[in-house]
């Protein structure tokens, strides 16, 4: 038997072992667009949110609007939750692709071949572990940030790779209607190919629903899959990381606190907590959003932050790292540039919801500024570094 013969018999084997009419050239068009999307999406958002929170010397995050952050991590979530049923169906409709024979035709379809690799492998790396996040599970050994950061790069890569190769054929896919090709009929389970895709697009926009309360909140009552609920929590919303977890009860709640200002300044200084509560204090009502994607506006009262620099002699252009009393992780410092230090919103509070801080909360100081991913709204501040 010839090679042509050979491929014809595997080709009809394969046939035989895939009988579903919804393994569809066109189905799984319409889905890789609209995954493709959300994956955009979720890059456009995720990267935004890495370069705040390790800033390259180019990126400069305003702090207006002050709600913008709240939107775009909020978008981020709910699009990255969104696209889990649209991910799993597309590999459902194209994995007796995987199959074929021959495997590849020419240099140019190997290397489609080779970029499905960390296609597949990343899309699933990255809604598994976007997921685990959301819900504060790390069943692995590597820190989440940077993973998801950098398998997103290469995700993104290959995501690219595929389009490009596969633009011809979604094109000739969506052009083409089923009276021309394949019927519209059902396959051997009863399910259309329209059916299939409502079923598919209607899971994926209840999951966004049933989450996006948690961020959104006139839907806050449809959050039946966040989590957490932003409003449920003490004085009223929600702690994703409590002070004896961190480590700084003793020390938050030690009668001898200071909070320091130093580094590049005429004056540093030192003041007890009594001492704040007697500087001139300013309101705000601001939000916390956290990277997991909920969020809240709470009312806060405190200190300016750019009263204290201009009491200790910093300059105008002053940036800051602010330190936690917290010593080990990711949020025993954060960054505040100068234009978040300079803001009128950007605190150091003392009180929330016309109360003192709950120690979970922050107590005796915690920063809050506009525009700011919640894990860098330090908590049980301790000192301001001026640079």
């Amino acid at each position: 038997m010839d090679g042509t013969g050979v491929v014809a018999r595997v080709r009809a084997a394969r046939a035989r072992a895939f009988p579903s009419r919804l393994h569809d050239d066109r189905i799984a068009a319409i889905l890789g667009i609209a995954l493709g999307v959300a994956f955009a999406t979720c890059f456009v958002t995720g990267v935004l949110s890495y370069l705040i929170q390790d800033p390259p010397a180019w990126f400069r995050w305003p702090p207006r609007p002050a709600g913008l952050y709240r939107v775009t991590q909020g978008v981020h979530v709910i699009a990255g939750i969104a696209s889990i049923p649209l991910l799993f169906a597309k590999l459902w409709v194209v994995y007796p692709k995987l199959f074929r024979w021959p495997p590849f035709e020419g240099v140019a379809h190997l290397i489609e071949r080779v970029a499905l690799v960390p296609l597949i492998a990343g899309g699933l790396f990255q809604v598994f572990s976007g997921l685990a996040n959301v819900n504060l599970w790390y069943p692995y050994p590597f820190g989440f940030r940077g993973a998801h950061y950098w398998v997103a790069w290469i995700t993104i890569g290959a995501l690219v790779v595929h389009v490009g190769a596969k633009w011809a054929t979604t094109r000739a896919a969506l052009a083409r209607t089923y009276d021309a090709g394949l019927p519209m009929g059902a396959d051997q389970a009863g399910l259309d190919r329209r059916g299939f895709l409502g079923a598919v697009f209607a899971t994926s926009g209840l999951l966004a629903l049933f989450t996006a309360g948690q961020s959104v909140r006139p839907l806050e009552r449809l959050a039946l899959l966040a989590p957490r609920r932003p409003n449920e929590g003490p004085q009223g919303f929600a702690v994703n990381r409590t002070a004896a977890g961190a480590g700084v009860v003793a020390a938050a709640r030690d009668p001898g606190y200071r909070l320091v200002v130093e580094g590049k300044v005429e004056r540093p200084l030192r003041f007890s907590l009594d001492e704040l509560r007697t500087m001139p204090q300013h309101e705000a009502s601001l939000p916390i959003a956290c990277v997991e994607g909920w969020s809240t506006t709470q009312r806060w009262r405190g200190v300016r932050v750019r009263d204290l620099l201009d009491r200790a002699g910093a300059s105008d252009d002053a940036e800051i790292t602010v330190r936690s009393l917290e010593r080990g992780g990711p949020s025993r410092s954060a960054q505040v540039n100068r234009w978040h230090a300079r803001d009128r919103d950007t605190l150091l509070a003392l009180e929330v919801a016309g109360e003192q801080l709950d120690l979970d909360h922050g107590f005796p100081v915690r920063l809050i500024g506009p525009n700011r991913p919640g894990t860098m709204q330090t908590k049980w501040v301790e000192r301001l570094v001026v640079r």
